[in-house]
């Protein structure tokens, strides 16, 4: 099972804070951020954290289920 990784490219300011948490699940370019891969493992904290401290609430994960998961409440 996988996670989905999602970055909105409108909201993001491209702070870096993802990039410097999980610099293997995101990258910036031309000062955005984007997952390097829109599906990841399942269970991956890193990515809900990323979505948790991002200042924009640009970054969504959602479950194999297609649930929204992060950022977290």
């Amino acid at each position: 099972m996988s996670w989905q990784l999602h970055v909105d490219s409108g909201r993001c300011i491209g702070s870096g804070m993802c990039a410097g948490t999980a610099p293997d699940l995101f990258v910036l370019d031309d000062d955005r951020s984007h997952p390097v891969s829109e599906h990841i493992p399942e269970g991956e904290e890193r990515a809900l954290d990323a979505a948790d401290i991002c200042p924009m609430l640009a970054i969504t994960v959602q479950d194999a289920d297609g649930k929204e998961i992060g950022p977290r409440a």
